[in-house]
């Protein structure tokens, strides 16, 4: 009796057919085990995972293999993006036994859950002989797995461990990880270390921050680089936007195609703080490009944004993408197609595999005259029309708080600078009648989609004023939200106040930092990644490092950073410094995997400033513009008539000589206040 059927998760619904008796987790599968007295199989993955799709067709679905599982164990498959929880608690488990991790994860447990042997991907044949040798040694050999168990265990309770050494965040130990991140850094091809390459978005916000607060030339140029190469590359889809999970190479150019979420909405808050820094064009493109894939790929109606798209389409890597000279010449035309084939490096040859290519842009086309712009916007139409016709690939439609917490943030700073820059002006080249036109349409319904997706989390995940981690058809899931997406969320709900105005959304974001402080705090300014009325697994997970997203206590410390600026309360500030310090020892040692707290931290150093703007037109007024573009790191700014409700930087704050009026303030003390852009940017 496969029992998947009735799951929210989609990961899960793609297992609801096989002849393997799944059980999702639940206390009924671990006494189960116990009732049968057999060991368990914690089979790990998620919906847009390539080599889960290959474990799936090789494995769960062989009725061989399903007969030996169900024979011999319980098996219970878990989405990894709907408990974060458990994945994190066993994947600890398999880097520790393996020295690597990586999805499909798969893991033998004892029916208490201690795991006594993990790996990852197994091809079948290998699977079948690993499954008849852990029966066998359950069997025959049960106190040598215990004993097992229990050594693993003991290591990741290490592993997870909180409570170690702290020290303040400073600016010298910032400029360490940028000069860390300065060696580290691939000067040839952008971005850091070798295959497979991910893009290194929360060390680029990091970067720009600290370009911004120093005025180093080198953070910027790493960043700008970087974010050049990807751009660029086969990692970015060149015809519909967007970015795919990581290349598979060192240069960008083939990548493994699946696309994320969180990867979308953090690349986007890179290139639209890119665009507002430098102006840079292809910045602008980039920013617009992503907001658009956001908001028309994965946005969902009336709900949020969705996680994935698959790597998959019909079972196969990259079939939606690849292109071929011919088929670029019978979409386009003998003339068009050559032309084509050059601009996006389409060769005979091939890029990929079976003489196909991923599309990059080998030739500059921002800067280009606006013939050549206007003939590679016609190229680029076409070519996608003709792409949507092929099968697509599968959208792993759950969504997930903090991933959508992310995509809020990042389409509240790209609406905002949008608003504040126009869309015909300042813009660099690339800025024509055509390009504006887009970019206006686009911010229109990027701005649309994100207050979709604030409502649902306000209206559908906030359950008796805690917050649950998914969603799935506006129904919300059991999963207990983890605290990423405590953080994630408060940091949206402060996107949200900032452009709207509106202190319900401050409000939403106190709660839930009231709710993080009270319910994950961990001795010495640390957190656990799990409340403390949560489910109890072998180790409570406890990860000061970021990784694909922020860690929890990072996405944390942002938001109370924010939260402490717009509201004025000292505490909350106290607790992020407590939070950061916790970070701090690793961040000189590990720049890679601490980027979002030296984001923070980069706040913090800078102020933040906090930044009221009392006008009675805030889209339009130009002191609203100038702070926002001229904004330091980790501003906050908020604009509006004075005394607005729930809005403490607008509170006592009248307008000069009936003028709009600037109030800076930096930690809590105040400059005077000012009425014209020159005296707001001198104190900027």
């Amino acid at each position: 009796m496969n029992r998947l059927a009735s799951a929210t998760s989609p990961y899960l619904l793609q297992h609801a057919d096989n002849p393997v008796d799944w059980w999702p987790w639940c206390d009924e599968a671990f006494a189960e085990a116990k009732r049968r007295d057999v060991p368990v199989l914690v089979s790990v993955g998620y919906a847009a995972c390539h080599w889960c799709h290959v474990m799936a067709h090789e494995s769960f679905e062989d009725e061989a293999v399903g007969k030996l599982l169900n024979d011999g164990f319980v098996a219970i498959k878990v989405d990894r993006e709907e408990r974060p929880d458990v994945d994190a608690v066993y994947m600890t488990a398999t880097q520790a036994m393996t020295g690597q991790g990586g999805w499909p994860m798969t893991v033998f447990a004892t029916p208490d859950g201690t795991p006594f042997f993990c790996g990852t991907y197994f091809p079948k044949p290998n699977f079948v002989r690993l499954l008849e040798s852990v029966g066998t040694a359950w069997r025959e050999q049960r106190e040598a797995v215990l004993q097992q168990g229990s050594a693993v265990v003991e290591a990741i309770g290490g592993a997870q461990a909180v409570g170690g050494p702290t020290a303040p965040l400073t600016a010298d130990l910032l400029d360490a990880a940028v000069a860390q991140l300065a060696r580290e850094y691939d000067r040839e091809n952008g971005g850091f270390g070798g295959a497979p390459k991910f893009p290194p978005h929360l060390n680029l916000l990091f970067l720009l921050r600290h370009h911004q607060r120093t005025g180093s030339a080198e953070s910027l140029e790493i960043a700008r680089h970087t974010a050049e190469a990807m751009a660029r590359g086969g990692i970015h889809d060149q015809l519909a936007g967007g970015f795919a999970r990581y290349s598979v190479d060192g240069h960008w150019t083939v990548p493994h195609f699946e696309k994320m979420l969180y990867d979308n909405a953090l690349l986007l808050r890179v290139y639209t703080h890119l665009w507002r820094l430098t102006g840079d064009p292809l910045a602008r493109r980039v920013a617009r490009d992503t907001a658009r894939f956001l908001a028309d790929e994965l946005h969902r109606p009336g709900e949020g944004f969705a996680s994935a798209l698959d790597a998959d389409t019909e079972g196969v890597e990259g079939l939606t993408y690849a292109w071929t000279p011919a088929q670029l010449v019978e979409v386009l035309g003998e003339d068009d197609g050559h032309w084509a084939a050059d601009l996006f490096a389409v060769t005979e040859s091939g890029t990929f595999e079976h003489g196909t290519s991923v599309l990059r842009l080998a030739r500059d086309v921002d800067d280009a005259d606006p013939a050549i712009r206007g003939r590679w916007r016609d190229v680029v139409g076409r070519l996608l029309a003709a792409r949507d016709t092929r099968p697509q690939p599968a959208r792993d439609d759950k969504v997930v708080a903090a991933w959508n917490g992310l995509a809020i943030t990042a389409l509240a700073e790209f609406v905002r600078l949008v608003e504040t820059l126009g869309t015909g002006t300042g813009t660099g080249a690339g800025g024509d009648e055509a390009d504006a036109n887009l970019l206006e349409g686009v911010t229109i319904v990027a701005d649309g989609a994100l207050r979709d997706a604030a409502e649902h989390l306000a209206r559908v995940h906030l359950v008796d004023g805690r917050l649950r981690r998914v969603s799935r058809d506006g129904v919300v899931g059991e999963p207990a939200g983890v605290l990423e997406d405590y953080g994630c969320v408060a940091e949206a709900f402060c996107a949200m106040h900032q452009l709207t105005g509106e202190g319900r959304w401050l409000e939403l974001a106190g709660n839930l930092l009231d709710t993080a402080l009270a319910r994950f705090a961990a001795p010495g300014g640390g957190f656990y990644d799990t409340a403390d009325d949560a489910e109890q697994l072998v180790a409570r997970p406890a990860d000061p490092t970021d990784n694909a997203t922020p860690s929890g206590r990072s996405a944390l410390a942002a938001a109370l950073v924010t939260y402490a600026a717009l509201s004025g309360e000292a505490r909350y500030r106290e607790a992020a410094e407590a939070a950061l310090a916790t970070v701090a020892p690793i961040v000189a040692r590990h720049a890679r995997f601490t980027g979002y707290a030296a984001a923070a931290g980069e706040a913090l150093l800078s102020g933040p400033f906090e930044i009221a703007v009392v006008t009675d037109d805030p889209a339009g007024d130009p002191l609203v513009a100038a702070a926002y573009r001229h904004a330091p790191p980790g501003a906050v700014l908020v604009a509006g008539r004075p005394d607005q409700p729930g809005v403490p930087l607008l509170a006592d704050r009248p307008m000069r000589d009936g003028r709009p009026t600037a109030y800076v303030c930096r930690g809590f003390v105040c400059q005077r206040p000012v009425t014209t852009v020159d005296d707001l940017l001198a104190q900027l």
